[in-house]
């Protein structure tokens, strides 16, 4: 039996507050407003014992490294039971030589999936769920991504999206596509053509790069 509760039940959506919850996980009794103060990724995958679910875990694993430099906690959520959870998690130590040290909630009633509009309230399976949230240290959720079920996630993605969405909040800036840490953000878009701008020769007053 699933020790699973909701404190909300509004549909997660962007820019608003992450539903929070309190379940079982292989890391113990877990909730989601414990990692206030902490970004988040916060991702679903269909089902244990798969091999596209799996790859994602190895590399979610190995980039761990990686998102602690960006204080950004790792958080997995499955329908399958805790004991199911921890198996495959053995299983990938043992067989794969993986230590995946970040915990894995279950949700065997599909109450947390449900809360975060992963699958609908009518459906019963959760074949469709491949879905991801990057949760601020304020509990808001800044991104979400979606995937189908036979195409794992891209870590190296989610890691750029973090820092992205890190330096363009510690910058006051916006981040142009693909960009990278090191790279130049952008300024945000003026809500007037001028708007006592100082341009830089055949520099364009809604295009400009962030300035040291």
């Amino acid at each position: 039996m699933t020790e699973t509760t909701l404190q909300t039940i509004a549909c997660a959506r962007l820019n608003a507050l992450a539903p929070d919850f309190r379940a079982r996980s292989t890391s113990g009794p877990i909730t989601l407003s414990s990692y206030r103060g902490r970004w988040v990724i916060f991702f679903a995958h269909p089902a244990n014992f798969t091999p596209v679910c799996t790859s994602e875990f190895i590399a979610l694993a190995r980039a761990s490294p990686d998102f602690e430099k960006l204080d950004c906690a790792l958080l997995g959520l499955s329908v399958d039971s805790l004991y199911s959870h921890i198996a495959w998690i053995r299983d990938i130590r043992e067989r794969l030589g993986v230590n995946v040290a970040f915990p894995l909630v279950e949700d065997p009633s599909m109450a947390i999936a449900k809360a975060y509009g992963m699958i609908d309230d009518t459906s019963e399976s959760s074949a469709t769920v491949r879905a991801t949230y990057v949760i601020d240290p304020e509990g808001i959720i800044r991104a979400i991504v979606w995937y189908p079920m036979n195409v794992g996630r891209s870590v190296d993605e989610l890691l750029r999206l973090v820092a992205a969405l890190q330096s363009a909040d510690r910058e006051n800036a916006v981040a142009p596509e693909g960009w990278r840490p090191g790279k130049p953000l952008l300024e945000h878009a003026p809500t007037s053509e001028g708007d006592g701008i100082a341009l830089h020769p055949g520099e364009s007053w809604y295009f400009r790069e962030r300035r040291p």
